[in-house]
């Protein structure tokens, strides 16, 4: 019974909050009216020491008196703020409405004479009017913070004003509840803020397991990447969940709720801080310019198109050969409600007639080259598919631009076209030597040519992160294929960042890189994964432990490591973190017989034959056999 009827007030509780912030005030300031009515006939019987029965004229005053207060509070503020955030700055803010109502009332009581001797009368006044609202405020706050059984015991890491805050927001929360905070700071350990302890992160351990603790929401929004990462590596061992606050302009904006609430993004792991972009080179290429991306509806393309968007383009086309792909991407580009004109255009990349076409029509002055097969294992089981789109859709793309007199061609390769082991690694190197040529070729061309290569890009389609997320929520075993693999990683931001930067150094098909570090262990990343979900890894040191790590093999053309650099010789540009590559560039001559054998091989389907061409043709290519 006691269940029945706690279910059924949180139920209230959540119809209530789901109203409208109209209605919500609405009914906030009716209570205010009725208890100020109540407080002020209070008052007029503490006076006289009993209760007091009102005459008429009396009782129109005591009726009308809220009618003056009402427009005060709404002033300072009091229905702006939500009741179940209510603090002690709430009541100071109180205080001086309801100071500034009876200073009203003195002057109107005074001059009219209403109520005799009217000091004692309105000092009582001001005593009950705080009591009174102030009262119903905080009786309302207790009320909307009561939980069910259900709700998660959580510790918020960070007493500053962003913690304050979410501790705030979560009072009224069903699903969560706070029980102390963990703080840095020594001076403030063992001193109580809002209700809660500050605990030092040593006592962590003790906590978590003598209040239940279930999560951890680390409410430290100006932490550098470097300091999140330190941060969470030391909490990654704990048996609960780890969620982050968004930015401190969020925060300081008072935007933070629940929802913001995020789980550890991946891009929190890497052990380096994001590489900042310099606004004149994104801006180069794109501002007031006419832009298409091909591949838009992809991973890569669809983050720059985010990037580019917010660079003030004067049109932008996004090309994909998905339908459902343009259709979710054009859907969000037009939420961000910017003065863009956005035109989504459904086409294969490798029609280079088409293509022309949308140059013409929409007069691009800049094309990113975003569209290619790039999952590994699936290039390897459509091999053909691969040729066409990643080597023939390039030189399409390259024509259509060069006649076209575009300004400039942006294409994006990979890691793994260098010393390739695969065929989608071959393909996208080909693809670089086909644009090296054509610039050698076409000395009038006025196309300006970029080549950028970069590692593995976290939360991209074929990335092992939405794998392993989806094998950890499915509760495992997560899949690694050799215990030694490592690879390059970058966010997707960056990869985005980089493209657009690259495009505005690069001139005779120069290839260029991003400085991404060190390379992380991919089985270091399913650990932190499975650890940071608030799991344990099981293995022989922990035989208890939740979720295993399973290794799979190398699949086929799959390395132990990436590279970036075919000869090892790069130089710096002007931006400190990106670098251009030095190598070798075959003739166009070259270059063209041999597209003519691979198209050949292509029609008769014969892999063999292709893997042939690739072997003499693209340096280091390497099959491994299956």
């Amino acid at each position: 019974m006691r269940n029945h009827t706690l279910k059924s007030y949180l139920y209230f509780v959540q119809k209530l909050l789901s109203l409208s912030r109209r209605t919500k005030n609405t009914l906030v300031m009716m209570t205010d009216y009725f208890m100020l009515v109540f407080s002020f006939w209070a008052s007029l019987s503490i006076r006289i020491n009993d209760i007091y029965i009102a005459s008429t004229d009396a009782l129109l005053l005591i009726i009308i008196a809220p009618f003056i207060a009402l427009p005060i509070f709404y002033s300072f503020g009091l229905y702006q703020s939500f009741i179940r955030y209510a603090n002690y700055r709430a009541l100071i803010t109180l205080i001086f409405a309801v100071s500034i109502y009876t200073l009203l009332w003195f002057i109107i009581v005074v001059i009219s004479g209403l109520i005799e001797k009217p000091y004692d009368f309105l000092i009582i006044n001001w005593l009950t009017t705080i009591f009174f609202i102030g009262g119903i405020r905080y009786i309302a706050r207790w009320l909307l913070s009561i939980k069910g059984h259900s709700s998660n015991n959580v510790l918020i890491y960070g007493a500053g004003s962003a913690g304050i805050q979410l501790n705030s927001t979560l009072l009224h929360s069903p699903e969560m509840k706070v029980v102390a905070f963990i703080d840095d700071n020594k001076a403030i350990h063992g001193n109580y803020i809002e209700g809660l302890m500050v605990y030092s992160r040593k006592s962590l351990d003790k906590i978590i397991d003598k209040k239940g603790v279930k999560e951890i929401l680390v409410a430290i929004p100006s932490m550098t990447r470097s300091q999140k990462s330190d941060l969470l590596q030391s909490l990654k061992g704990l048996p609960i969940v780890i969620r982050m606050l968004p930015s401190l302009s969020d925060v300081t904006a008072g935007r933070v709720s629940i929802s913001d609430l995020k789980k550890v993004k991946i891009d929190d792991l890497l052990k380096r801080e994001s590489r900042k972009p310099d606004p004149n080179l994104l801006r180069h290429d794109i501002d007031g310019m006419s832009i298409l991306v091909t591949g838009a509806g992809g991973s890569i393309g669809s983050e720059l198109c985010r990037e580019i968007i917010k660079l003030s383009p004067k049109n932008l086309v996004l090309f994909d050969i998905s339908e459902y792909a343009l259709y979710m991407l054009e859907s969000e580009l037009f939420e961000e409600d910017l003065d863009v004109k956005l035109i989504t255009v459904i086409g294969n990349v490798t029609n280079q007639e088409r293509l022309e076409q949308i140059i013409d029509k929409y007069n691009i002055n800049t094309i990113y080259h975003a569209a290619a097969y790039k999952h590994v294992p699936m290039v390897e089981k459509n091999i053909f598919a691969g040729v066409r789109c990643n080597i023939f859709g390039t030189l399409a793309c390259c024509n259509a631009a060069m006649s076209m007199g575009v300004e400039s061609f942006v294409f994006i390769s990979t890691d793994k076209a260098v010393r390739p082991t695969n065929i989608m690694g071959a393909t996208k190197r080909f693809a670089e030597m086909i644009l090296q040529a054509s610039v050698k070729s076409n000395e009038k061309n006025n196309t300006r040519i970029s080549i950028v290569r970069f590692g593995n890009v976290l939360g991209s389609s074929g990335s092992v992160v939405p794998l392993f997320r989806k094998q950890i929520e499915n509760g495992g075993p997560v899949t690694v294929t050799d215990p030694e693999i490592i690879r390059y990683f970058m966010t997707l931001k960056e990869s985005a960042q980089l493209v657009i930067q690259a495009g505005s150094m690069g001139s005779i098909a120069d290839i260029f890189l991003l400085d991404m570090g060190e390379p992380v262990r991919v089985i270091d990343l399913a650990r932190d994964m499975i650890q940071l979900s608030g799991r344990s890894v099981k293995d022989h040191q922990n035989p208890e432990g939740d979720i295993e790590i399973v290794f799979t093999g190398l699949r086929p053309g799959e390395k132990l490591y990436e590279e970036l650099l075919i000869d090892d010789k790069s130089k710096p540009t002007e931006h400190p973190k990106i670098m251009q590559a030095i190598e070798k560039h075959l003739s166009w001559k070259e270059i063209e017989s041999t597209m003519g054998v691979i198209e050949n091989y292509a029609k008769k389907e014969d892999i063999e034959g292709i893997k042939r061409v690739f072997v003499e043709s693209v340096d280091g290519y390497n099959p491994q056999e299956k």
